[in-house]
């Protein structure tokens, strides 16, 4: 279930959407004009925008810029559900900002699976942004997958990602390589107390200038810097 805001001024596209909205399980407000919409948005919290352009104060792609502009509201997703359909207004709509472009008449259905699509790839965003480790220009992302280099992309394998990620996510604790093991291993990959090193080595390589982070703990194994 999602917060949605509808900034609509007919009064029977607004009964539509609310409805529709409702019975897919959200929780829908309405905003009449450009500047209710933005009041709205800046009283309560929610988690998407259904914006019309043609409103009676604001153009709709004045309220998206201000959306965009406004670093309390710029998270949000914002769909924007409009008559104008020439391609220029499109690739204008969704150069300020708008994270999908709807016109009119739409059908439902396809609207409400495009709702579903951004309220996912949102969901994504926001735990790839709660469980991502940096430190200084390293990146580590486990919900994406992957890791940068001062903004680089680094072609680590699995097994290396996840020896990176299993270290960095607890920084200072030592790691055996025995507990390195249970924490990378799938029961299909094989990986060995032996080739750990040599993952370690492969590893420190592709993540240059900050291999110094994975630090070797003589006698034990390896652990993640927490210094930086």
């Amino acid at each position: 279930m999602a917060r949605i805001l509808v900034v609509e001024d007919e009064p029977d596209i607004q009964q539509l959407l609310r409805y529709n909205l409702e019975r897919d399980g959200h929780q829908v407000a309405v905003a009449g004009t450009g500047d209710d919409g933005l009041h709205e948005l800046r009283r309560n919290a929610y988690d998407l925008v259904l914006l019309d352009l043609m409103l009676p104060d604001r153009d709709g792609l004045e309220v998206c810029k201000i959306i965009r502009g406004d670093t309390t509201l710029s998270a949000v997703p914002v769909i924007m559900v409009t008559a104008k359909g020439e391609e220029s207004d499109v690739v204008l709509g969704l150069g300020i900002g708008a994270d999908d472009y709807v016109t009119k008449p739409f059908r439902i259905k396809e609207l409400l699976a495009r709702i579903r699509v951004r309220l996912a790839r949102n969901g994504d965003e926001r735990e790839s942004e709660r469980r991502r480790i940096q430190v200084e220009g390293l990146v580590i992302d486990p919900v994406r997958h992957r890791v940068t280099i001062d903004g680089q992309v680094s072609a680590l394998t699995l097994t290396e990602f996840k020896l990176l990620y299993a270290l960095a996510a607890k920084a200072g604790v030592a790691f055996g390589r025995y507990d390195l093991l249970d924490r990378i291993g799938d029961g299909e990959t094989v990986v060995t107390d032996r080739t750990i090193d040599v993952h370690v080595r492969n590893l420190r390589r592709k993540i240059q200038p900050y291999d110094r982070l994975v630090e070797t703990v003589r006698g034990v194994g390896y652990r993640f810097s927490e210094e930086g």
